[in-house]
């Protein structure tokens, strides 16, 4: 599989000759199809790149729990190093004469067996503190190793993160310099095709298309009106609300509004729930997209889905057959 810098590289050098600055694509039906294919390929860049930031955050928590597990063990271990260093001090101080002569010259013989034996009980406990010590020395190097071992980790996911969102903002690149080729006849009908599942309502927003059945449950009915709610906001990658969303990001953030949570990705959301044909789909379900699963709209009822679709669109209303099904979701 190639990794997503090398996948950005063969996308790039996909791009027709004609694409590169100084031509052109040989017409606009080329062009939009190759704006397209780009859309798709950026979208799913995109969810890679969700996935990473996800893995990322995770990753952040864990090692900021393993730093603080790691600090409080070095703190346990001063403390006994301390409390070790006084008793050895006072074994050193009681220990340059013989303990035969110090009796014999001592004029207060019981007073000074007494204080024999608190000194045996003191180096008996003192080897029991030293084994502690010992063990809590132990815990703290598999905590510092564990530490080591996540920031690594987290280095690697960052990486990741970073090549991720090169190849998204490469192909999104490639595309606008696609889409600005276009005359503004040819980007109208490209906008008008693109949109033949819209309804314009008021405020540049859309209307609900009418007969949509209520919602199955309380809180699929909750998730579909934080979606409507979402209708004439913008796409950006990246974005999960509330002002602006990818595909994946829109669906989360409306069931998170009914008090739902449900995976970043739009591959994870399609095993978020219970599987249902797409013939007896319902309002709130979730109707995944392409093979891979790297497109993702909620099913508002009478064959229509909401989503954010690709850059340059805003959330909107479109046929549920707009592309081809793979899943639908019932979270």
């Amino acid at each position: 599989m190639l990794s997503a810098a090398a996948a950005a590289a063969a996308a790039l050098g996909t791009v027709p000759a004609g694409a590169e600055p100084g031509g052109g694509p040989t017409d606009s039906g080329e062009a939009s199809a190759r704006v397209d294919r780009l859309y798709e390929e950026a979208e799913r860049a995109t969810e890679k790149y969700n996935a990473a930031a996800e893995r990322v955050t995770a990753l952040r928590k864990h090692v900021e729990r393993a730093q603080d597990r790691a600090a409080r063990g070095q703190a346990e271990v001063n403390r006994m190093r301390d409390s070790l260093a006084s008793v050895a001090g006072t074994q050193y101080r009681t220990a340059g004469l013989d303990p035969t002569l110090a009796l014999l010259l001592s004029t207060e013989p019981d007073a000074y067996l007494a204080r024999a034996a608190a000194l045996d009980l003191a180096g008996s406990r003192a080897t029991g503190r030293l084994h502690e010590l010992q063990r809590a020395q132990r815990a703290l190097r598999q905590h510092r190793t564990e530490t080591a071992g996540k920031l690594q980790e987290l280095e690697k996911q960052r990486r990741e993160l970073s090549r991720h969102k090169r190849t998204v903002q490469s192909k999104l690149s490639a595309a606008r310099r696609l889409l600005n080729r276009l005359t503004p006849e040819e980007r109208a009908d490209r906008d008008r095709a693109s949109r033949s599942g819209e309804r314009p309502g008021q405020d540049g927003q859309q209307a609900a298309p009418t007969g949509l059945p209520v919602p199955a449950s309380g809180r699929a009915g909750g998730a579909l009106s934080a979606a409507q709610r979402a209708l004439g906001s913008p796409y950006a990658w990246g974005q999960a609300g509330p002002s602006a969303f990818d595909c994946a990001g829109l669906t989360q953030w409306a069931y998170r509004q009914a008090g739902v949570s449900i995976p970043r990705t739009s591959q994870g959301q399609a095993h978020a729930g219970r599987r249902v044909p797409l013939s007896q789909a319902q309002p709130g379900d979730l109707v995944i997209y392409r093979a891979d699963a790297s497109h993702v709209a909620m099913y508002a009822g009478n064959g229509q889905v909401i989503h954010s679709p690709y850059p340059g669109a805003k959330v909107r209303y479109d046929p549920v057959n707009m592309m081809p099904v793979s899943a639908v979701t019932r979270p």
